[in-house]
């Protein structure tokens, strides 16, 4: 049962050739929306929580996530150029692994997509925030915080949830919960309106990162590396050190992979797409590892200390070397700049959840395209608002880690189905063809599961657990016997290949029959 209901990748195909999108993205569009996904809250906000776990061992935590991040580069970009429609992880799986695994790769989906749209959200409002109380027109306590706030404990980074004897501020985080409508109503408005601010957005932030490690390298002093591993190398379900570090740094990461989603509105989507992918975390990559070396070096970044209890640490790190002004330049570029990875984060949601629904896994009518806009402003309403109450209630680390939990799962279902359809269809053709991928898709999947147990039982894991299996719960008593593959069904796709599809012993036939 695990395996069955593949749907094959012709079908796929002829599938969304019948009810597409409007390709409107080039190779440089992908690139920008790329790094528009990838830089944001993991840079500007969450270097501090590294360093709290790791101290300047998080540049090793840096280079962990990023190789972690390029082997999965390179399977994404096989899959995508064989297949540029939208859908990434959840559509390869449905082609490979079968119905259920795609149903749970695109549930875990969920939580890369709109709760990483969340976690941005209120890493924006925390800018946002402070930009405005430094002003005099700061909001109330109440407004600035969701009521699941939570504190840092100074040694190891860990979490004290807001019980009896702990002030406790937080209400509804305003801020956050406007920015996620407002980027969704720039998404209903178009693709590629969206493609043109999000490039605009993207050389701010490139700006401001360049300026900061020019301005903090020469600082650079090498007692600050020392000790390099206060909290050790760390080890899987501990949460802390090198591993639990590269685990939460990893959303800094987080958003590459959403280039895929993008390949049913990309044009020559064969060439393009592997452009996108890899350029984009090219770049990122490079600029990551210097930003880390020169906030390590210049400001130290020992567990407990300045650097790591700050909420904006790069605009710390200028200020407290003696460039006040840059500092505030670089909080202000943040707070420009970050809108951009909300807008690619709920982007690539809202195709995975059209595609779903396409497919009868979902309520087709959330499939509509406007008419003016040729985009699936259904869904993308509905995903927005969800974000805004995600943004609006929760905190920036729980939403980042628990976003990494279902990112890091569906990397290890998309290499481990690229290297089964290597074995199975070894002729067809591949635009793009990773190499040496008997290396390079057990070492992803490999990364991967030890990226997702070094995040910690409590309360990523566990949360994650629950979620599937909520997940499987709305799969047998929803989607299953609707889906196009469902026996009965397969007047839905159309005249598509589906005749001889197998009868399904937990459905019973007909189109209306119940689970």
């Amino acid at each position: 049962m695990l395996f069955e209901r593949t749907k094959p990748l012709d079908l796929i195909l002829e599938t969304a050739s019948k009810r597409s999108l409007s390709r409107q993205l080039g190779a440089f569009d992908l690139t920008m929306l790329g790094i528009g996904a990838v830089i944001g809250t993991g840079i500007f906000v969450l270097t501090s929580v590294a360093a709290n776990k790791a101290g300047p061992g998080m540049m090793y935590s840096f280079v962990i996530a990023g190789i972690v991040c390029a082997l999965t580069a390179l399977i994404y970009s096989e899959i995508a150029a064989m297949v540029p429609v939208s859908g990434s992880a959840y559509t390869y799986s449905y082609a490979v692994l079968g119905e259920v695994v795609a149903w749970m790769v695109g549930w875990a989906l969920i939580l890369e997509y709109a709760v990483a749209a969340g976690a941005v959200s209120v890493g924006w409002s925390g800018y946002a925030n402070g930009f405005l109380a430094h002003h005099g027109i700061g909001l109330p306590d109440f407004l600035t915080a969701g009521p699941f706030w939570v504190e840092h404990v100074k040694d190891v980074g860990a979490i004290v949830h807001m019980v009896d004897g702990v002030e406790h501020k937080g209400g509804f985080n305003l801020i956050a919960f406007l920015l996620a409508l407002l980027v969704t109503w720039l998404l209903v408005a178009g693709t590629s309106k969206s493609a043109k601010v999000t490039a605009v957005l993207v050389m701010i932030k490139i700006v401001a990162l360049l300026a900061f490690i020019v301005l903090a390298f020469p600082k650079v002093q090498g007692s600050n590396f020392e000790p390099m591993l206060p909290n050790g190398w760390g080890t899987p379900l501990s949460g802390v050190g090198v591993l639990g570090a590269a685990a939460s740094i990893f959303f800094a990461y987080v958003g590459f992979d959403a280039v895929s989603t993008a390949a049913e509105e990309t044009k020559n989507p064969n060439r393009n797409i592997p452009i996108g992918l890899i350029g984009s975390l090219a770049v990122c990559t490079v600029i990551y590892l210097f930003v880390a070396y020169t906030a390590v070096g210049s400001a130290g970044a020992q567990p407990g200390g300045a650097l790591s209890e700050s909420k904006e640490p790069l605009a710390f790190v200028l200020r407290d070397i003696g460039y006040p002004l840059i500092g505030d330049m670089v909080g202000w570029a943040a707070i420009l700049a970050l809108p951009s990875v909300v807008l690619m984060m709920m982007f690539g949601q809202t195709r995975i959840l059209f595609t779903m629904s396409r497919d009868g896994l979902l309520p087709e009518k959330l499939a509509a395209v406007h008419p003016k806009y040729k985009t699936p402003h259904v869904i993308t309403w509905i995903t927005g608002i969800f974000v805004a109450f995600f943004a609006a209630l929760f905190p920036v680390d729980i939403l980042a880690d628990i976003s990494n939990a279902g990112t890091l799962f569906a990397f290890a279902a998309v290499a481990i189905g690229v290297m089964i359809l290597r074995k199975t269809e070894p002729g067809r053709a591949r635009p793009f063809k990773t190499p040496l991928i008997w290396i390079v898709g057990p070492l992803a999947v490999a990364g991967s599961l030890l990226l997702f147990f070094s995040l910690g039982w409590n309360p990523t894991i566990k949360f994650f657990c629950i979620w599937a299996v909520l997940g499987l719960i709305v799969y047998f008593l929803y989607a299953r016997r609707r889906s196009h593959l469902a026996p009965g069904n397969a007047h839905l796709l159309q005249g598509h290949k589906a005749a001889n599809l197998e009868p399904d012993p937990l459905v019973q036939e007909g189109p209306n029959a119940g689970p």
